[in-house]
């Protein structure tokens, strides 16, 4: 083997290794900044959901800027309000029940009123002795740091999420003037339809996903209130809140209206329960189907396996964002897979190896004859 060879050898091997090595860093490098690279797509989804309201406002009093913070405000009015006609009344109950909890106490360590009872039978009365209600209350303490520690990230990621999110939408025109003027004339064109299919995505899901969520909120609220149970404008409100998770949402929203159903009567427990096994059906097999379809144009099998593959890798936020990634990478598979190899193509009649001719063209007359 010449010198030249070997230089070649070497040359391609430290290439390899080097291309090793990046991928390896890059790979950790997303893994470490992973938490910040989620509120970055998630407040690039909230940007592309919010940014045809700015347009839409920017007509009228034409100052981006002053759009952008009236939307965002709005936003968070609304959002407040829902958080305040939930919290609210929670506070309330939680209040009550602190205010009873001692006697609810005396009453379980005697073996009175409901919770002793149901203590007594099943055989549970000595874990609400004096001392080992202490201990549980050592131990509850425990994790205090830790729940702390997590409300404040939470906060932090929320505010993170807005503030990137503002910003993106706020200079939007000019991100997207400078990114056509570098791809040139072609590619431009191609990337505005891919930012217009992408726009209509997230907003076809977003508003498919609350129209599903209020009809559920509705029905649930129809069904508490004509059984009694209280509060039912509130739970129904939690219900259309959690609903807006994909896969678990609805199951959710019947562990906690069948809870406040069974609290106050078994037969309102049951009817609940029973309302949901059929609603879940309903909402599986036709609302969904019918209103995704429309909204983001995927079939049922594809959002199915995005929406279980996505919580698999990235959890709660992952379910949240799977079906408009799945409508954004179809669009981008149209957009850049050339038309013949989205599909096997056809082979026609006559269609043979090169220089010899089909099978059935011998007899053929020429053309022009």
């Amino acid at each position: 083997m010449s010198a030249a060879d070997d230089r070649s050898t070497a040359r391609r091997t430290l290439i390899v290794i080097g291309l090793v090595l990046a991928t390896v860093v890059g790979l950790g490098l997303v893994w470490a900044t992973r938490r910040v690279l989620v509120w970055g797509l998630v407040a690039a989804f909230l940007a592309v959901a919010l940014k045809p309201l700015v347009d839409r406002l920017q007509r009228r009093v034409r100052r981006r800027a002053v759009a952008t913070l009236l939307v965002f405000l709005a936003t968070f009015v609304l959002l407040a309000t829902l958080g305040t006609l939930i919290v609210v009344p929670l506070v309330d109950e939680v209040g009550r029940f602190a205010d009873r909890a001692p006697d609810l106490v005396r009453e379980a360590q005697a073996g009175r009123g409901p919770v002793g009872r149901l203590l007594e039978r099943l055989h549970l009365l000595r874990y609400a002795e004096p001392e080992q209600l202490r201990r549980y209350g050592d131990r509850l303490g425990e994790p205090t740091v830790g729940l702390v520690r997590g409300v404040a990230q939470a906060v932090a990621a929320v505010v993170t999420v807005v503030v990137l999110a503002y910003l993106m939408v706020l200079e939007a025109p000019k991100i997207v003037a400078a990114t056509l003027r570098l791809v040139g004339d072609g590619a431009a064109e191609r990337l505005r339809r891919i930012g217009r299919d992408t726009s209509r995505i997230v907003t076809g899901y977003l508003s498919g996903n609350l129209l599903i969520s209020v009809i559920c909120g509705g029905l649930t609220f129809v069904v508490l209130f004509l059984l009694g149970v209280p509060f039912a404008a509130v739970i129904a409100l939690v219900v259309a809140v959690v609903d807006l998770i994909p896969l678990v949402g609805a199951t959710l929203g019947a562990i906690v209206a069948a809870g406040a159903g069974f609290l106050h009567s078994p037969t309102a427990g049951v009817v609940v329960l029973v309302f949901f096994v059929v609603y879940q059906q309903v909402e599986n097999h036709l609302l969904q189907p019918v209103i995704m379809a429309r909204a983001v144009r995927l079939n049922p099998l594809t959002v199915l396996v995005s929406l279980l593959l996505a919580a698999e890798l990235a959890g709660l936020v992952g379910a949240l964002l799977a079906i408009p990634a799945a409508g954004v990478v179809q669009v981008l598979l149209r957009e850049f897979v050339p038309a013949g190899r989205q599909a096997l193509p056809v082979p026609a009649a006559g269609d043979g190896p090169a220089g010899a001719p089909g099978p059935g063209t011998r007899d053929r007359p020429p053309a022009g004859g």
